[in-house]
Order: structure tokens, then C-alpha cells, then sequence
């Protein structure tokens, strides 16, 4: 409705209005007004726009009236105010809300949620006078261990884009500029500054550019974000194809790009490449650009080019007033509301032998809640943004509010905590509270007190798995075995409690082998917001029914995932510190400089068998499959049907089917839809999901459910012909719950 409203009002302004305008070519009509900007400007101030002024923003042009351009992180919630070395500036209305990280997002498999996600990130924004934030972030989640994975949504193309889209839309609707990242195929944080990924284009195009292309031309994303990694043997903000060829040429991109901090290597080499804005400093947009024009080595209409699409956005967001933003507190009670939202639909139950889920007072009196990760909070952290949340409600403080005086709870921490590489900025910490290493051994007083409140509880809720110092920004996993010696502390609180709800508190997936084994019942609870806590105990107490699905496989062992088994992942070269952390982090580097080392290759040899394209392709077991969680109800499919036999390229298959909630309580199911080609003679995974559905059905109702799958999308890049291509052939409809969950087949004819 509101980009309706958007339309009507330029209509009435006088813009042409007879046909319907993409979002891409609405950033033009200013074109004019901006033309006759750019005639008056002198190369120096036009160069003047294409670097940083500070840590975060970019000059404007003051002598015309043309206000700076202010940039502000993260994917997940407004940062709060920094000065230079990202240190706080200590402001007191800067605190915002504190939204579910993006892997929690992704298991909302919710583009309605993505929508309100980015909306209020973006009203939030408005209200800190920032005009682009710098998010979404969605790249494929290639790698189990990838340090970035909490802020990613998927390993799948479909799920990843739906949810950028209307992440996107959300956040430009409130008036804020939504800076898609990082493009592209920045799918690990390891030599992330230097590795260049050497991959096939159709893989390129169809798995990893799908989300971006879907935010930039069903979204209207404004700006993009050149990741730091190469791509092809070209860094992101000097890649011609990416930048010009597809992202400006096929996707018909007209905003900015901006490069992450540090991500630029050459004057020349970004001018040509397609970089609008480096960030930060300027000594490659700076008076190199301007000597670069003078020696008759670049053409000014270059540069005219960038300013042209960096005063697009400019005029495209209204600036807001030094004297009206940071005046009220930025995090609104509307967004507090949508993060509870998020967080209540992300939550998968893996597991639920028994019966064991939910809690209820006729047979639990006691619970113990076994596990420091009960009372971690999880808004800051690690190397990447973090919030600056005016509360955060933890697992323990959501179980004890929503408890109601009918469970005796008790808190043990069981393990203690791990920096990592972040130690240093601890100095003045309690070393008896801090792990020395990763797999440190569960220290003996701890997991005494553990084993005591297990031995007389009712049932234990054992808090495992990450923290945000060991998945971060910077750096990958080694592996993903639950750390801290927690595989030992399950073991010892099965012997005497067999009631053990095991909830796993990550951003990725960890290995379960140990835990499925003592668990009767595992939940995946994630980074999930400032009401994160009281969103889970109310998925544990059974006042909702749990309806998250896994956005990525959890794998049995890591060596399974496809980048491992194809000798991917990790590569052999250590390109020494991390880009980012050398250039503005030195609380946690200590002042080390990056060391320049030869750049690894990544090769991409798995090409489209990405997460549960391998795993099914291979017939290589999982732990929990893709899209797998189970609810407190059980829910009957039925009576699949499409609306026709045969489709042509430029048609859609409508799919309707029953669904039927077969338990007592309301509850939300994800709907899956996957396609299989029975006769191709391109090569194809056994099976892609194409579109999904979240559904609410009432206790002991039925609904209907309608799906569609445009035909276009079932189109495969064909390198030789260098253009989409749709190949003709009979294809397998599967409808059901999740990727190994299947219960409902159809066949139609393309």
C-alpha cells in the first residue's frame, strides 16, 4: 500500500505515470534536476562525494544545498553512535531494538515477517537521521562453519530471496535505503579480504546471485554492497561483470554502490569496476581519481556517472534534520513487538520423543536450566555490528516471567565462557569465568553443581551451543562440535535425569551426535532478539506451538557438507590478519598489521550442490534435514492438485492441497514445495524447492492452501548461449513439511 501511495504521489507531482515504472527506473526521475547539479560541480567536489567523510557517512555537496549521505549497521538492528575505531560514542538515545539474527529470520520462512523485520529497522533508522543501513546481508550459506551464518538467511536461493525482498521493500517503504551485502559470493570469513572464488557462471547465477538480483529488481534495493573477496580473479569493488555487466546491465540497477570498509585496492581498477563510494579514507577515490582525469587516463563522464547515481539516492531519501534525529530513543515499542514476533516463529523443535514438549504443571514441578548460554546475551559481541538493545530478555529471564509461579526453577552455568581471540578486551575479567581453550573440559565444581540440581529436577533444560566470540565476523569455525566440554556435560546429566530438553542457543548448525543421543527433546533457539527469551518459554510452556523450520541442513559431521567432502574448504593459504579487524580494530589485533600473503583460490567444484542439494543428490545422511521442525500438533496434507497438465514458458502452476491440523491447539505449518525433472538432459539436483507457504490452521480445522510456481523460474543459465533458458520435460511436484518430509506428488509437462 505504501509504494502505492509513493506511485499516486508522483503521478500527482507531474512524473509520467502512464505505465507502471520499475522500482529500479523510479530512482531516475530526478535525472534532470541532477544533471543540471552535476553541470555546476567542480571535479573536486564531485570526487568529493565518492569517499568517506567519516567512519560513517559521505560528503554531500554544501555549496549547492546537497545534504551528506549517512550510513549506519547492521543487518539486525540500528548500530548505535560510533566514533572512529567503531568506539561507542556513549550517546543515551541511540539504544535501538535488538532484532533475531538473520539464520532466525530465514527459520520464520516468513517474507511477511521479513517485510515488518525491515520496516522497523528502517523507521528506526529514520529516527537516527541514518539514510542507508547496511543490510540485508544475503549470501548462501555455504558453510557450516562460515562466521557469518547467523546474519545470512539460507543455503537455499528461493527462501534467501524471498526474504530479501520484502526485507527490502519493508526498509525502503519507511524511507530508508536498504544496502544489500556482501555481493557477491563472500561465503566465508577466512583470507575473506583476499580469496578469490573461482566458480562456474550458471552456479553463479542460479544459486549465489539469486537472492541479489531478486532485492535489487523485485525489491528496488538502493544500494549494494561489493563484498571484499574476488570473484573470477577480481576483487568485488573493481569487478566489471558483477558490477556493470549484471548488477547495472541485466538487472537494470540505477543506485549506488559502496565498498565495505577497507574493500577497496585500486584508483583505476574501482572507477572502471563500477564503485560509487570508498569506504573509508580516500586514498583511491581521492586525489588519485582527480589525477587520474587531469593525466587523460580516465574520462570525467565516469565519474559523472557515480555522482549521478549516488545524488539518485540522495534526492530518492529525504535527510533528516540535525535538530530532529537522536531525539527520542530509537528502538520503538512497534519493533519490539515485530522482533517478538520473529523470534516466536523462528524456533525449531528438532526433537520431541515422548511427548516430552511442552512443559506443563500436572508433571513438572522442577526444572533445572543447566547452561550458561541460559543467560548469555547475544545483541553485541564478536567482530560484526552488534545493538545497543535497551534490554535484552534471556532464556532464564523469559522461563522465570512467563512461569507464573507454577515451576520451581533453578540455575546452574555448567561450563564456563570463551572469547577466542576477542580475550584481550576482557583484561580485567574473572579468569575462573573464561575457557582458556575451545574444547576445554568441563571444570569440576561446575559440573558437579550441574549433575546435583539435574538429580532433582523433574525435567532439565540443558542450554548448549555457540556464542557470538566464537561465531563471528572475521573468522570461520574450525568445526562445529558443541564446544566447552558441553558434550560431556549431557552425558553426565543423562545419568541421572533421562528428561533432558537439550536447547541449542547458535547461529549455525552445530554437531549433534553426542546430543541427539541424551536428549529426549532438542530445540534450536538461535540469537533471537531482545525477546528472545520469553518468545522460547513460551514455546517450552505450550502457550504457542513451535512452527520454526531450518533454513540450512544440520549435517551429521561436518566432513559430509559439500565443500569439505570436495577438499573446498578450508584452503591451504593463511592470508595472515583479517582486512577489517587490521584496519579499524586494533582492541582486538593490538595494533598488528595485516600481513600480506599470496591470495588462496576457492573453487567452487560442488557448483549447485549447495546444502540439501548435495545431501539428497548423494544420498549422504543428515542429522536434520532442510526445512525440517516439528510442532505439538500433527498435520494431515491431502488432495494435491494443479490447474492444468502442460505450461508454457510464460505461465504459472497454481497448486492447491489440503491442509489439516490434527491436534488441539492452533498452530502455524511451513509448506514446502520442491520440484524434480524426470527427463532432463541438463544436469539437475534430485530436487529445488520453489516456493513454500506459512499457513495458520486452527485446532481440528482443514484449509486450502494455494501455491504458485511461475514456469520462469524453473529456467537454468545455459553459459553457451549466455542467456536463460527453460528446458522442456516433465517434472515431479512434492508438496510436504519439510525437504525429507514429502507427502503429496503431482506431475506436469513444461
Amino acid at each position: 500500500m505504501k509504494r502505492f501511495i509513493l506511485f499516486v504521489a508522483m503521478c500527482a507531482a507531474g512524473f509520467s505515470c502512464s505505465q507502471p515504472q520499475s522500482l529500479q527506473d523510479r530512482l531516475t526521475i530526478h535525472d534532470k534536476e541532477i544533471n543540471e547539479i552535476i553541470a555546476q560541480m567542480t571535479l573536486e567536489e564531485k570526487v568529493e562525494m565518492m569517499h568517506s567523510k567519516t567512519i560513517m557517512s559521505s560528503e554531500g555537496v554544501p555549496r549547492l544545498g546537497i545534504q551528506d549521505i549517512k550510513y549506519a549497521d547492521g543487518p539486525f538492528g540500528v548500530r548505535e553512535e560510533v566514533a572512529d575505531g567503531f568506539r561507542p560514542k556513549g550517546w543515551s538515545l541511540d539504544s535501538a531494538t535488538y532484532f533475531p539474527t538473520g539464520s532466525a529470520l530465514a527459520a520464520t520462512w516468513s517474507p511477511e515477517l521479513a517485510y515488518d523485520y525491515g520496516n522497523g529497522i528502517g523507521v528506526e533508522a529514520r529516527l537516527r537521521g541514518k539514510d542507508i543501513m547496511l543490510g540485508p546481508a544475503i549470501n548462501i550459506q555455504r558453510l557450516p562453519v562460515g562466521g557469518r551464518t547467523y546474519e545470512y538467511f539460507s543455503e537455499d536461493p528461493i527462501l534467501a530471496a524471498a526474504l530479501a525482498v520484502q526485507y527490502t521493500l519493508g526498509m525502503q517503504d519507511a524511507g530508508t535505503a536498504a544496502c544489500v551485502k556482501h555481493y557477491a559470493l563472500n561465503n566465508q570469513e577466512t583470507n575473506r579480504g583476499t580469496v578469490n572464488v573461482i566458480i562456474d557462471e550458471r552456479t553463479m547465477r542460479e544459486i549465489y546471485l539469486k537472492p541479489f538480483e531478486d532485492a535489487v529488481v523485485k525489491g528496488g534495493a538502493m544500494s549494494v554492497m561489493p563484498a571484499y573477496n574476488k570473484v573470477n580473479g577480481y576483487y568485488g569493488t573493481e569487478n566489471f561483470v558483477l558490477n556493470n555487466e549484471i548488477l547495472r546491465g541485466d538487472w537494470g540497477f540505477k543506485g549506488m554502490t559502496v565498498s565495505d570498509w577497507g574493500g577497496t585496492h585500486s584508483t583505476m581498477g574501482a572507477a572502471l569496476g563500477g564503485l560509487n563510494v570508498q569506504m573509508t579514507g580516500d586514498n583511491y577515490l581521492g586525489q588519485p581519481l582527480i589525477d587520474s582525469i587531469r593525466a587523460g587516463r580516465l574520462s570525467e563522464e565516469i565519474v559523472n556517472d557515480r555522482v549521478r547515481e549516488i545524488l539518485r539516492l540522495r534526492f530518492a531519501i529525504e535527510p533528516i534534520p540535525e535538530d530532529v534525529a537522536n531525539t527520542v530513543q530509537t528502538s520503538q515499542p512497534e519493533s519490539r513487538q515485530t522482533a517478538y514476533n520473529v523470534a516466536a516463529k523462528s524456533v525449531v523443535l528438532l526433537k520431541n520423543e515422548g511427548g516430552l514438549l511442552p512443559i506443563k504443571n500436572d508433571k513438572v514441578k522442577k526444572i533445572a536450566v543447566i547452561g550458561r548460554n541460559a543467560v548469555a546475551t547475544t545483541a553485541a559481541g564478536g567482530m560484526g555490528a552488534g545493538v545497543k538493545t535497551p534490554y535484552e530478555i534471556t532464556p532464564l529471564q523469559g522461563l522465570q516471567n512467563r512461569s507464573n509461579g507454577n515451576f520451581e526453577i533453578s540455575y546452574t552455568p555448567a561450563y564456563k565462557n570463551f572469547l577466542g581471540m576477542f580475550a584481550r578486551m576482557m583484561r580485567d575479567a574473572d579468569p575462573k569465568e573464561f575457557a582458556q581453550v575451545i574444547d576445554e573440559a568441563p571444570d569440576a565444581t561446575l559440573l558437579a553443581e550441574a549433575v546435583a540440581a539435574a538429580k532433582e529436577a523433574d525435567v532439565v533444560l540443558f542450554f548448549c551451543g555457540t556464542n557470538k566470540y566464537i561465531e563471528t565476523e572475521g573468522s570461520d569455525r574450525k568445526d562445529i562440535k558443541l564446544p566447552l566440554g558441553q558434550e560431556q556435560i549431557v552425558e553426565a546429566l543423562a545419568e541421572v535425569n533421562p528428561n533432558i530438553v537439550s536447547v541449542i542457543i547458535s547461529g549455525g548448525p552445530c554437531d549433534l551426535q553426542v546430543l541427539e543421543k541424551h536428549s529426549k527433546a532438542i530445540v534450536q533457539g538461535w540469537w533471537n532478539g531482545l525477546e528472545g527469551g520469553h518468545a522460547l518459554a513460551d514455546i517450552l510452556y505450550g502457550n504457542i506451538a513451535p512452527s520454526g523450520k531450518l533454513p540450512f541442513t544440520f549435517p551429521v559431521k561436518l566432513e559430509d557438507s559439500p565443500a569439505y567432502a570436495m577438499g573446498n574448504f578450508p584452503q591451504k593459504v593463511d592470508a595472515g590478519t583479517d582486512v577489517f579487524a587490521a584496519a579499524h580494530r586494533d582492541d582486538i589485533t593490538g595494533g598488528q598489521r595485516r600481513r600480506q600473503r599470496p591470495a588462496p583460490d576457492a573453487h567452487y567444484t560442488e557448483c549447485q550442490y549447495v546444502g540439501y542439494r548435495w545431501f539428497d543428490t548423494k544420498q549422504v545422511p543428515v542429522m536434520y534435514a532442510f526445512g525440517h521442525g516439528l510442532s505439538y500438533v500433527d498435520f494431515e496434507y491431502s488432495d494435491l492438485q494443479a490447474n492444468k497438465e502442460k505450461y508454457r514458458a510464460n505461465d504459472v502452476i497454481k497448486l492447491t492441497f489440503n491442509l489439516t491440523n490434527n491436534g488441539s491447539m492452533e498452530a502455524d505449518e511451513v509448506t514446502q514445495v520442491y520440484v524434480k525433472r524426470l527427463d532432463a538432459q541438463v544436469e539437475w539436483p534430485v530436487k529445488e524447492l520453489k516456493a513454500f507457504q506459512r499457513v495458520t490452521v486452527g485446532a481440528g480445522q482443514t484449509q486450502q492452501v494455494t501455491v504458485e510456481i511461475p514456469v520462469e523460474s524453473l529456467r537454468y543459465w545455459d553459459v553457451d548461449a549466455d542467456t536463460w533458458m527453460l528446458e522442456n520435460g516433465n517434472i515431479e511436484i512434492m508438496v510436504g513439511g519439510s525437504s525429507d518430509d514429502l507427502r503429496l506428488t503431482t506431475q506436469v509437462a513444461i
